[in-house]
């Protein structure tokens, strides 16, 4: 797996139209907290156990017109849990697998809070609101 930053995302997904963008978190944080624009929704784990989704790769195959080598852009709020979503695609037999660092709404900083430090939106990057 490789590991792209929120701004080289932007600049892979133009030069790689027929990249697949997923953002893996719950639906609750993709729905109301927001997500990057045009990016495709498969949670990884959700509420309210929190449970891996069984069919998170089979839904990321589906999406990839089961082809292993189109490349698949993982963002989930940090980016850890895209890492876990990107070594089961990677354990699935998909060969192009991309983290994006810092995720959605960054790191947290030293007051406990994200979005001040780094992350997609940190970045000023394009995103939406259901």
């Amino acid at each position: 797996m490789e590991h792209l930053t929120p701004k080289e995302t932007t600049q892979f997904l133009h030069d790689n139209p027929k990249a697949l963008f997923i953002d893996c978190r719950s639906e609750m944080e993709f729905l109301f907290v927001g997500h990057p624009k045009d990016c495709l929704h498969v949670s990884w784990n959700d509420g309210p156990d929190w449970d891996v989704n069984p069919h998170f790769v089979g839904e990321v195959k589906k999406l990839a017109g089961h082809a292993h080598d189109r490349p698949v852009v993982i963002i989930c709020r940090s980016g850890n849990r895209s890492v876990d979503a990107g070594n089961a695609l990677e354990a699935a037999g998909f060969e192009r697998v991309y983290n994006v660092l810092h995720g959605f709404e960054g790191e947290l900083d030293d007051d406990h809070h994200r979005g001040t430090t780094n992350g997609w939106r940190f970045d000023s990057l394009p995103w939406e609101q259901c």
